[in-house]
């Protein structure tokens, strides 16, 4: 069983709490894993992030207030895009993300590697990461997979590939898995069955993801992860992002904790991260409206008694130790394999 918080202490204030939350995010800002903010901004007329914009949950003045260093901006696209349509939709979609960086260089700043994400932080910007992207943006074609990645895709989902279903990883996915290896992108496993997760795991020589993906212990959810399937994803070294969502975690700031607690407890603090998960049209438990209140839930951890060095794996060093272990995979990857060129007829025909 994982501890519940530890009771109040009669020294401290929940207005003192948070002061000191602030304060460890000015040092250790929260690294992001999932928003949905570029579909948001597709169906918007028009929009100014910098200044502040109140039909988003994301805008810069939030994403600072909530000490946000660095984002991932999803790609995923709405049910039923397929074939040529997903590819095309999601190339307009990283079109729209570059642009809107472009739009506020003040605030933003797109990065494609760990040492970038830092730097831009360093600099006052939050770093801008594109992905994940949904499986049937790459339409099946290894070349289009190595194409946006050249744009600067950092992260792909399996879940709904034809390559990795109920009963695993086909031989073409398990290739599709060994190229994201090759050129450095991240598997994103959040809604995959438990079979491609295990086959995943056995296959990547890089840390996977898990972008929204809370316990299912504590929690019935198809993209939250069984006990087992935690301990796995630690024993790999791999990432478990829990989102900040009443359907996946619960109602309250409270509920949130508890997954992050039990996730730590199974996977490992080095293997538990944060996925605001704003702007995709979830619910959010109360004082977790936006992206300004990771304050709150720090001031809730620290409560609990989580100590400086897991909080800062949690919120920062997590993701940097993901991203710069798939760059290093990346390149040795390239000294020993050519780009492939197989194709889904070929293996699983």
């Amino acid at each position: 069983m994982v501890a519940g918080p530890a009771e109040p202490s009669s020294a401290s204030s929940p207005s003192s709490e948070l002061a000191e939350a602030d304060a460890f995010l000015v040092e250790h800002p929260v690294a992001d894993g999932y928003s949905g903010l570029p579909w948001v901004l597709r169906q918007l007329p028009r929009y100014d992030l910098e200044l502040g914009e109140g039909s988003v949950d994301t805008d810069v003045p939030r994403m600072r207030k909530g000490h946000i260093g660095a984002l991932f901006w999803s790609l995923h696209l709405p049910d039923g895009l397929a074939g040529e349509r997903a590819v095309g939709a999601t190339l307009e979609q990283l079109d729209l993300v570059r642009t809107v960086v472009d739009a506020h260089p003040e605030g933003l700043r797109l990065t494609y590697s760990a040492g970038e994400t830092t730097d831009a932080r360093n600099c006052g910007r939050v770093a801008v990461l594109l992905g994940p992207a949904g499986a049937p943006a790459i339409g099946d074609s290894l070349g289009i997979l190595r194409a946006l990645h050249t744009l600067g895709l950092k992260a792909l989902t399996l879940a709904g590939a034809s390559w990795a279903g109920e009963s695993g990883l086909s031989r073409f996915g398990e290739e599709v898995v060994r190229e994201m290896n090759r050129i450095g992108v991240l598997a994103d496993l959040s809604g995959a069955s438990g079979e491609t997760v295990r086959r995943t795991l056995a296959v990547s020589r890089a840390p996977v993801v898990c972008t929204r993906s809370a316990a299912a212990a504590l929690r019935s959810h198809p993209a939250n992860l069984p006990d087992d399937l935690l301990a796995a994803l630690g024993e790999a070294r791999g990432l478990c992002m829990v989102p900040l969502t009443a359907e996946q975690t619960g109602p309250s700031v409270r509920d949130v904790a508890d997954h992050l607690d039990h996730v730590r407890a199974i996977a490992g603090p080095e293997c538990v991260g944060l996925s605001g998960t704003y702007d995709s049209g979830a619910a959010h438990p109360r004082d977790l409206t936006d992206a300004s209140c990771y304050p709150r839930l720090v001031a809730e951890l620290m409560h609990r008694g989580w100590s400086e060095t897991d909080l800062a794996l949690l919120t920062w060093g997590n993701v940097q130790r993901v991203l710069r272990t798939a760059d290093f995979t990346a390149r040795a990857a390239r000294d020993r394999r050519e780009a492939s060129t197989a194709r889904i007829a070929e293996l699983d025909g």
